[in-house]
């Protein structure tokens, strides 16, 4: 399993953005689709968005399409998630996750459900508060 890493949360007020890095130091996350899920305490774990291996697709969660944007910078190995407009309901703990090597057509292929991602990291606290 890969040790990823989150880092960039913290608190905003509404309105504000913030952008989330997901990197590791261990293995290229290249060949690898990313993942970023939540968690709110009390709720179920949620998916936000993810990115193929290739870069060229992309999904988002109904709650932050339009306002969240994923994008891999392999040269820096890391995986970002620019959120904007945030709302006080973003607030949660945020993780990022990987799945891989991803080969063939599975390659340009994401989706944001958990059970497909076998790697996760430890998570970044995002809070959005006046």
């Amino acid at each position: 399993q890969l040790q990823l890493v989150e880092s960039g949360g913290g608190l905003v007020q509404p309105g504000g953005s913030l952008r989330l890095s997901c990197t590791t130091s261990r293995f290229t996350l290249a060949n690898y689709a990313i993942g970023w899920f939540r968690q709110a305490p009390g709720k179920e774990r949620e998916g936000v968005s993810c990115i193929s291996s290739s870069g060229v697709s992309t999904k988002y969660g109904d709650s932050v399409k339009g306002r969240f944007t994923i994008s891999r910078d392999n040269a820096k190995n890391t995986i970002y998630l620019q959120m904007s407009s945030l709302k006080p309901e973003d607030t949660a703990v945020y993780y990022c996750a990987a799945d891989g090597p991803r080969i063939g057509i599975f390659h340009h292929m994401c989706d944001i459900k958990s059970n497909l991602f076998a790697s996760w990291g430890q998570g970044t606290q995002v809070t959005v508060s006046s």
